[in-house]
């Protein structure tokens, strides 16, 4: 019913971008209103007219390519009371332990944590825990309900899919790298043109795309790299046979960038990376734009990651105040939000001004 219900609500209107506002990314989906990464929260968002609508890609133990944030099951799933015995050693249920079939018989909920061996809701005013029926479903099924709706719409909002975690795959026999691009290229993505960005926090993938991915599989793609925190460990290279923590430390300085330029057409830093906690806030922004304006003058776009409204900096007072300093005083891109519908009012608000 809710599917039918989104559905219900589409109209035929364009995406939202116009002169001199940064993109709408829709992240994770509807992740404000719905769970995240399931195909209501996809319908949804779609009919809010973002400009994009991301997707992560994880690949199963059958080499299906799955939409799911996180390599594992722990926080988003009913996994431990299906499947009790298929954790590993660190208590984690990956995905890529379980075949498309097994993980079609999951319940997916909004994110949670366990607090004294009680579940609690990550966003508590989001959309209530393992209410309704959501389940996982596959990176084609996901394209072809973007495309679909499309279609009858009359709208081009593009995919902005993540490769996550090519080095863990990698680990684990398999090139996901390469199994996405050969379902972009089926589904006709394969120039700079189409509307799509494929991203990555794998810097040595994102290489391996540029320099030899492409040429094989005659494809072409815009390719943003995004940036952690050193500290999340979020990515590992190999060095000498040993894998090793890769550092993103001066990844945003000016000769960072200018690495970033020779493989990428854009970034996507953590927020938190642009604006850093504990400076003086005027000096903060400043650095901030800088960053910005030394990616741009690369020929790099800049998207940073993630707005929340139920999760303000520690810079602002409100989610409007938050979304025009970036647009109005550092000057972004793009957007990556949870709550797509109030990014675009506020912008648009703005522009009208």
């Amino acid at each position: 019913m809710i599917f039918k219900s989104i559905l219900a609500l589409m109209v035929l209107l364009p995406p939202f971008t116009f002169a001199n506002q940064p993109l709408v990314i829709a992240h994770r989906g509807a992740s404000g209103y719905l769970p995240d990464h399931t195909l209501a929260g996809k319908a949804m968002a779609h009919q809010m007219s973002p400009d994009f609508i991301e997707q992560d890609v994880v690949m199963t133990k059958d080499d299906q390519l799955v939409v799911l944030h996180d390599l594992y099951l722990n926080h988003n799933s009913d996994v431990a009371e299906k499947f009790p015995n298929r954790a590993r050693a660190d208590g984690k249920f990956y995905v890529i332990d379980f075949t498309f079939d097994e993980l079609k018989t999951l319940r997916i909920s909004s994110a949670f944590y366990n607090d004294a061996n009680q579940i609690k809701a990550k966003y508590p005013r989001r959309f209530p825990l393992f209410s309704s029926v959501f389940s996982v479903h596959t990176f084609a099924q996901e394209i072809e309900l973007i495309q679909g709706l499309n279609q009858v719409t009359g709208k081009q909002i593009g995919i902005y899919p993540e490769i996550k975690a090519p080095w863990f795959h990698q680990q684990q026999g398999k090139d996901i790298t390469k199994a996405v691009l050969m379902e972009l290229k089926k589904y006709g993505y394969q120039s700079k043109q189409d509307n799509i960005y494929l991203q990555s926090f794998d810097p040595v993938a994102l290489k391996r795309i540029k320099t030899t991915l492409f040429a094989e599989l005659n494809m072409q793609v815009k390719l943003v790299q995004l940036v952690a925190e050193t500290n999340w460990q979020e990515t590992q290279v190999l060095n000498n046979n040993t894998w090793t923590n890769y550092n993103y430390d001066t990844m945003l300085t000016k000769q960072g960038l200018q690495q970033v330029a020779q493989y990428a057409d854009g970034i996507g830093p953590w927020h938190g990376s642009l604006i850093i906690e504990g400076r003086d806030k005027t000096q903060a922004i400043k650095q901030a734009k800088k960053i910005v304006s030394n990616a741009q003058t690369l020929g790099l776009v800049v998207h940073p990651y993630t707005f929340r409204k139920d999760d303000l900096p520690w810079y602002v007072n409100s989610y409007k105040d938050w979304v025009i300093m970036y647009k109005e005083k550092i000057h972004i891109d793009g957007i990556f939000t949870d709550f797509t519908a109030e990014t675009i009012d506020i912008l648009k608000a703005s522009s009208d001004q």
